[in-house]
This record gives C-alpha cells, structure tokens and sequence, in this order.
C-alpha cells in the first residue's frame, strides 16, 4: 500500500481505465457483451436464448447485434429471473446462467420485495469487483493526499465473512465474501480484521470495534453512511472524547455507497474535528456498477469494460406502471442511444449469469461523453397517488435542504401514502433527535418540493389534499430494521413503503406506542 501511495502521487493508471478512456462507449460494450455471450453459449439459459444465433449478428453492420440480443432474450426482473433459471443453480445444478456451479449467492437486502433476494456471485464476479476497486484507489491520484495515507488502515464496515452453509452453497451480504477473499497483500491494512469480521451478530461486531478502535491508525472508511455514522458515535462516547478525529487523527476518506449521502452530512460532520474527502461508489449486490472519478463531484462514472453490459429503459409511464413494474414492450436503449438529463432504469448483464436483469434502480446521466451518472431513485421507490410523481431524488434533495435551513440532523425518513377523505395525503416519518417544531418541519419540506417537482405542486391544489408528519427519536427506525431481520451492513431503511411493508411499520409504531403508555 506505501508502493501503491507513490504510483497515485505518479498518476498511474490500470489499462483498462486507458482503455475506457480512449475507446467508444458502444465498442466497450459491444466487446463486453460479445464476450458474455461466448462465455454462455453452452449454458442451459445460452441454449434457450440461441445465443449462438445471436453470436453471428455480431458480423453484421449497425446495431444487428442489439437487436438480435433484445429479440431473443427477454427482460426479466428478480422474481422472473429466480423462479425461471437461478433457483436451478442454488439446488446446485451446473451450467445454468454461467458456466459451472454456483457457490456463492449474496443477500441483498430487499428494500423493495418482501424478502431478502438471491443473488449468484461467481469468481469472475469478484475479479470485476476487484479490478474496479482498484480503478478508484487510482483515481485518488486527484486528491490531495499524502502518500503516507496508504500505510494507514482502511475500515470495512460489511456483512460477517462467517457465511452460512446451505447444502451446495454459501449466502451472506456481498461485502462478507468479498471481504472473506482479500488478497493477501491487503489483509495487513484491512479492519477490523478477520477474527472480528467473522462475527455475526451485528451489534457485538460494532461493540468489538469500539473496543479495538484505539489500537488502530485509520485513514479511510468503507460503509453505508447510516451505520458507520452509528459506531462513530459510539466510540466518541465511549472514549469521551469530541470527534473521531481525537482516535483517529489521520482519517481522511469516507467511501460510501447504497444510498444517498445528502441527508446524512450534517449529522455524520458533527462527528469530524475537519472535513473529509467523500468518493461515492455504486456497488450493488449484482455488480460494481460506477465509481467516483473526480474530487469535489457528485456524478460517478459507469465502468464499461469490466464484465457489465448495460441497457437503459426510459423511466416513463409508456414504460413502467404505478407499482414501478415494467410493461410488456418497454423501449430500451444502449449507450450510445442515451440523453443528458432523461431518467433510466438500468438493465444490466453480468458475468455472474444475470441477463438483461432490472436491477431497479434508476440513473440519470450528467455527461453522456464522460459517461458520468447519478442515482435518482429506485422503480418501486418512489410516490404517485394522484400523478405528483415524488422521486427519491426529490425526496432526499428536500430533506437537505430543510436541514440546512432549520439547522437539524435528520437520520433517517421514510414517506407513505395515505386517503385523506375522497382525496390523498403524504405522510412523512422524519428520525430525529433534535428538538424541531412539527408544523415549521411539515411547511418546509411541502414547499421545497414544490419547487423541486411541478407535478407536486399542481397536485397540492387539487388531489393531493394533505400533508402529515410525525417526529420520531431516530432510534426507532432502527429498531423496527432490528425487528425486521435487516440490521447492520448493506441494510437501508426504505424511503417509501407501500402496501404490506407500509402496514408493518404502522402496526410497529403502534406496539411501541402501547409499551411506551
């Protein structure tokens, strides 16, 4: 890692970052899902979609290639795509989806089912990630960073390596079989190390943590920003001390990722004695998708050459219906064919057999030339009772900036929708722990999303008849994660809950409100 301090100070790039750099995005992917189509030719799913039929359109001039491949092959979406073909592959059948079998299956948390998803992780798979994590380590070439730095431990907050033994596989979060198969030569520099990683249960490892935490010399931080902000606070208070910075002086960046930072800052830099360097990562349980590429910049750029081929769905009602599923004959396009601007569901084929897979989650693209997007929302997570169309973007834009104007930390929030009447209402669950006047809060962000979104605003003077909002202490949406079986790791609390989530969360609120009298 010292090594690896002076090759960024020298500006050294891998060559597949070269090779994105100076190649055509439609090359790149035409490459990337030419070489996935010849990985699966012989697979059980490569034989019923003729991939060899669309193997030979590749020769052909245009697009043949695309639409060959969107003609054979149809979209699928988790359910479709479990219950068709990977449930084959996690009862150990071979040749399904990839080559061979399957020995891992990561569990994605399940922010918009019911349950927690399956999802297959292969050895290529892991190689991807690595090499993409290794393009962003590159990319702090551009900050500016002591080369001293990368002698500093590096905090990895994920899932427990102590995976579960299932027959002919194992299961965990990503971020534990990943982290269970580190290279030897990064295991010195990893925290909290492998014989804490292995724990379980989620609050004896953050316990284990903050007892080790003096022992170690930090300079980054790796997690989702709710639960790394929850251990900063308890070794602060443990130690009683006034920020982080008093146990790790040389901590300097915070990567993160799973969701969005916005509405944490506030809260997570009244833990800092001075600012950090903030690199968003867009790694998903299906693959490492986009990386922060520049200092000080909150777009991320799509990796094109590391086992991922993409398809991008115009988020509109031709294509998606009001529960976010998508239409039967749904427009996709490729990267060549994209806008600056316009909102996409991401498709995504993979080199752990997802094929043309709705990941669902929905991007924007801020620069088409660079390939630089964002993450606007998810298909399931957003709100449209009367036709207000609220993203998540709008929602968590919202949320900072009332924050910044009533001077609170907002930790989490989460919105539902409601009758009011023969007409409808928003009702906004907002985690705080500082004292805020509930009428000034509900005002605020009712009118900052007026000016945010204008759907919203015509529909507050017609079916959108009310606003509510309840205050609770911040601690409660963790709890009801806890009492969900989604605590710790790569685990978010939704931001929208409709149907049967929407009822045990009320029904949650309810028995606690009971204990409490």
């Amino acid at each position: 890692m010292a090594i690896l301090g002076t090759l960024l100070k020298k500006g050294i790039m891998l060559r597949e970052s070269l090779e994105q750099l100076y190649t055509s995005p439609l090359d790149l992917q035409k490459q990337e899902l030419r070489n996935l189509l010849i990985h699966c030719q012989n697979t059980k799913f490569g034989k019923a979609y003729s991939f060899d039929k669309i193997l030979s359109s590749f020769k052909r001039r245009n697009d043949q290639f695309y639409q060959s491949f969107k003609q054979e092959v149809p979209i699928f979406d988790y359910d479709k795509l479990y219950e068709e073909w990977w449930h084959m592959a996690k009862e150990g059948k071979k040749d399904v989806c990839w080559p061979g079998k399957i020995r891992y299956f990561a569990l994605s948390s399940g922010t918009s089912g019911a349950s927690s998803k399956y999802i297959p992780i292969t050895r290529e798979m892991v190689k991807s990630i690595r090499k993409t994590s290794m393009r962003q380590i590159l990319t702090m070439s551009k900050y500016d960073l002591p080369a001293s730095l990368f002698s500093k431990g590096i905090l990895m907050l994920g899932g427990s390596t102590d995976l579960k033994k299932s027959g002919h596989y194992f299961e965990g979060d990503l971020s534990g079989i990943t982290a269970a198969q580190i290279p030897f030569w990064f295991q010195h520099f990893y925290k909290p190390g492998k014989k804490i990683a292995k724990t379980k249960d989620w609050n004896d490892k953050l316990e284990e943590i903050v007892k080790s935490a003096p022992e170690w010399d930090i300079g980054i931080i790796v997690g989702v920003p709710a639960w790394l902000q929850i251990l900063m606070e308890k070794i602060i208070e443990k130690y009683n001390v006034k920020t982080i910075h008093d146990i790790w002086p040389n901590l300097q960046i915070f990567v993160h990722g799973g969701v969005s930072f916005e509405p944490y800052r506030r809260g997570f830099e009244r833990l800092l004695s001075r600012p950090l360097h903030y690199m968003e990562t867009y790694l998903a349980s299906e693959g490492f998708i986009a990386f922060q590429a520049y200092p000080n910049q909150k777009s991320m750029r799509l990796v094109l050459n590391n086992g991922i081929f993409y398809e991008f769905v115009p988020f509109t009602v031709t294509n998606f219906d009001e529960d976010g599923k998508i239409k039967e004959g749904a427009e996709t396009l490729k990267i060549d064919e994209v806008e600056e601007g316009k909102e996409y569901a991401l498709l995504i084929t993979t080199n752990a057999g997802a094929w043309r897979y709705l990941i669902g989650d929905v991007i924007k693209f801020t620069s088409v030339e660079e390939n630089e997007i964002v993450i606007t929302g998810r298909t399931k997570l957003f709100m449209s009772l009367c036709g207000e169309h609220l993203s998540l973007d709008n929602m968590n834009k919202a949320i900072e900036l009332v924050e910044e104007e009533m001077k609170i930390d907002i930790r989490e929030f989460t919105l539902l929708g409601e009758r009011a009447d023969s007409l409808f209402a928003h009702h906004w669950y907002i985690g705080t722990d500082d004292p805020v006047d509930e009428n000034q809060l509900k005002d605020r962000i009712d009118h900052y999303l007026k000016e945010l979104n204008d759907d919203y605003r015509v529909e507050r003077t017609s079916a959108l008849k009310e606003v509510r909002i309840s205050v609770l202490a911040s601690n409660t949406f963790y709890e009801w994660m806890e009492s969900q079986g989604k605590v710790g790791s790569q685990n978010k609390f939704p931001r929208v809950l409709k149907k049967e989530k929407a009822q045990l969360w009320k029904n949650f609120l309810t028995d606690q409100n009971t204990q409490a009298s």
